[in-house]
């Protein structure tokens, strides 16, 4: 990209708070952009090559929304923890296989997309993202759903398209939780916990295309708790 066309993009942003660079190939994080660092509210840099963030990205201190879907990013930078305003952070179709731990310092964090990933273990140390809504790591590689996502503070978790076979009953006492993705997986319907059903605020528990028939859940304990609480909902946005 010249460099007339990434002035004329900065001088855009310097007016709205907000760089949108999608799809130009580019390499490396626009050093450029340093120059906005008071202000900029939204980065949108997806469907480019960028490998890494700069540790320069705690810099930008008014940033809500970073979106970098689409490249080749394997980690992310401690400085990362240091955006305590922003709120989306969206980084799908990467190259990932772990969380850095400094993104539990984010504390404003409503929406978090990590779908399309490398991941095969369940990331740890977000319970620390007290106003998490949405968790996404749909087609990821994990395994196991463990103990520790009771600590989420997450409204819906995506797990759609990974390789889960087995799901802590502690996923019942997540204290925000209303629903829960969980379509093409590895799962066995002896493998559904029923505590989700009976004990748990979830109202949406999504189970198409595993190893079971999603009719055959009726028989389960809790499952007329769990169609009390769908249908209720289901009323309230109809």
């Amino acid at each position: 990209m010249g460099n007339s066309a990434l002035k004329s993009h900065l001088e855009t942003s310097q007016k709205t708070g907000v760089f949108q660079l999608t799809g130009k190939g580019i390499p490396e994080f626009p050093e450029e952009l340093q120059r906005l660092t008071a202000n900029l509210r939204t980065i949108d840099l997806s469907s480019n090559k960028i490998e890494e963030l700069p540790a320069s990205i705690g810099n930008f201190l008014q940033l809500k929304s970073l979106t970098l879907n689409s490249n080749k990013l394997t980690t992310l930078p401690s400085e990362i923890g240091k955006l305590k305003k922003l709120e989306t952070l969206s980084l799908a179709g990467n190259l990932l296989q772990q969380v850095h731990p400094s993104v539990a310092q984010l504390k404003a964090l409503r929406t978090l997309v990590l779908a399309g990933n490398r991941f095969t273990e369940f990331p740890s140390g977000l319970g620390a993202l007290r106003h998490l809504d949405l968790l996404d790591l749909s087609k990821n590689r994990i395994q196991t759903v463990p103990a520790e996502v009771l600590a989420l503070q997450a409204i819906e978790i995506n797990l759609n398209q990974n390789q889960v076979s087995v799901v802590s009953q502690e996923v019942s006492k997540c204290p925000r939780l209303k629903v829960l993705r969980l379509e093409e997986n590895c799962l066995e319907l002896s493998t559904i916990p029923v505590s989700i059903l009976g004990q748990s605020q979830v109202s949406l528990l999504a189970l198409e295309g595993n190893l079971f028939q999603v009719k055959d859940m009726r028989d389960l304990e809790g499952y007329e708790q769990y169609m009390e609480r769908f249908t209720a909902t289901k009323k309230k946005f109809t």
